[in-house]
């Protein structure tokens, strides 16, 4: 292993396995703390679902992910959070990250959650979502972790014990060395994490440079980018092309589960009603999760067939998640509608399903729990921050979604990739 990675949620672990692989790394993704002996790859991920659990929970998983990593054998570790800083001014990026670089003791660590290719960036310590700035991006509704604070600077440094620097976009154009003399003035002059500007794909790739020494990286998946080029650089990585991302044939029946309520998963879920056979959900007017899967396995009985996929959901507007959350409380809300969608997963596994996609990461999170998945060896890209994995020991293909990811025809485009 040369890379050892934690990701706070299933979704983010796979966006970032994603990245590595098309840099030419192998990767495999495990399904929480390891117990273990971990699989052979370049590349371990960790993925735990710790983006929304209590601080103290967070934190002591991710430390014991660390330490099966590094006991693998990992170079360097790389805690992964989502590209739009999904948290809150409890945590849980600033205390991770906090424990992480006193495990290491390494007294600094960048953070950048930059993605250009979706519209993600990073300016003047600011997090943009396409041309708005995140708390006008829709993010600020965000039912578990609304953002209402596009400065980067400002939220890190509500979290964490240490102070936070900024390396800016003059900076950053600059190029590797320049971030790396900026970052190292930054720790020397007593900041625990620098913010690190990033608009283009390029200024990522410089980040990464910059950062071939640090113990802790943290961030979204597109500081990735410029990693494997330093293992390579290094004579740990070889050239392996294509060869990286290769799965078994894909075969059995297709389906979609979508319970995010991200304004780009609603999108997906009305364009596919007009080209797939779609079931959805409303939790609001039956808040049970028997009476809802029940009616969920008897449509699916019904119309799941061999000719292509299906798709059920239970997304919903943020007027009817607030109203849902009123009623029940927002953490009994949220696990209704993971408890349906995972009862609803392992029905379809019982019909045949062997390719899978499921969009959010709680959703996936409790999907993948419930079929009892331990690893997903990473494959090809469906789109940006998606790839297509093969769930080990469960035998079947699976695409974790992030709910703010892909084009309004990805719940087709997925199916095209096999």
């Amino acid at each position: 292993m040369l890379l050892g990675c934690i990701a706070d949620d299933f979704t983010g672990a796979t966006d970032l396995a994603n990245t590595l692989v098309k840099g030419g790394m192998t990767a495999v993704q495990v399904i929480g703390v390891p117990t273990g002996p971990l699989p052979e790859a370049d590349v371990v991920i960790v993925a735990l679902k710790s983006r929304t659990s209590p601080v103290a929970q967070a934190v002591a998983e991710s430390l014991a992910a660390a330490e099966a990593l590094l006991a693998g054998g990992a170079r360097q570790l790389f805690f992964k959070y989502c590209s739009t800083f999904d948290s809150t001014d409890a945590g849980n990026i600033g205390p991770v990250a906090d424990a992480l670089v006193k495990r290491l003791g390494c007294g600094f660590a960048l953070a950048n959650p930059a993605f250009p290719t979706n519209g993600r960036t990073v300016f003047q310590g600011h997090l943009f979502v396409g041309g708005a700035l995140l708390n006008e991006s829709g993010m600020e509704k965000h039912p578990l972790t609304p953002m209402t604070d596009a400065n980067l600077v400002r939220v890190l440094s509500r979290q964490t014990e240490g102070s936070v620097g900024l390396v800016n976009f003059a900076t950053v154009e600059q190029g590797a060395q320049a971030i790396k003399r900026a970052m190292g003035q930054l720790k020397e002059g007593g900041r625990r994490y620098a913010i690190v500007d990033a608009v283009t794909d390029q200024h990522l790739m410089a980040i990464g440079e910059a950062a071939a020494d640090h113990a802790l990286i943290t961030g979204g998946s597109g500081v990735a980018m410029g990693l494997p080029a330093n293992f390579r650089a290094k004579g740990l990585l070889p050239e392996r092309g294509d060869s990286a991302a290769a799965l078994p044939p894909m075969q059995g029946r297709a389906a979609v589960l979508a319970g995010s309520c991200s304004r780009a998963t609603l999108a997906q879920i009305g364009f596919a009603r007009d080209h797939m056979p779609t079931l959805e959900l409303d939790v609001l007017a039956t808040p049970d999760v028997a009476a809802l899967v029940a009616q969920a396995t008897a449509w699916l009985d019904a119309t799941l067939g061999e000719s292509g996929p299906v798709l059920v959901a239970a997304s919903a507007t943020p007027e009817k998640v607030a109203a849902l959350q009123a009623r029940l409380g927002r953490d009994a809300a949220g696990a209704l509608v993971e408890e349906t969608l995972a009862a609803i997963a392992a029905h379809m596994v019982t019909l045949g399903v062997k390719r899978l996609v499921v969009a959010g990461g709680e959703t996936s999170g409790a999907v993948v729990t419930q079929l009892g998945v331990a690893a997903l060896r990473i494959g090809p890209e469906i789109a940006p921050g998606v790839p297509w994995t093969f769930a080990e020991p469960v035998g079947m293909h699976l695409a974790l979604k992030s709910g703010n990811f892909g084009d309004r025809d990805f719940f087709l485009r997925a199916f095209e990739h096999v």
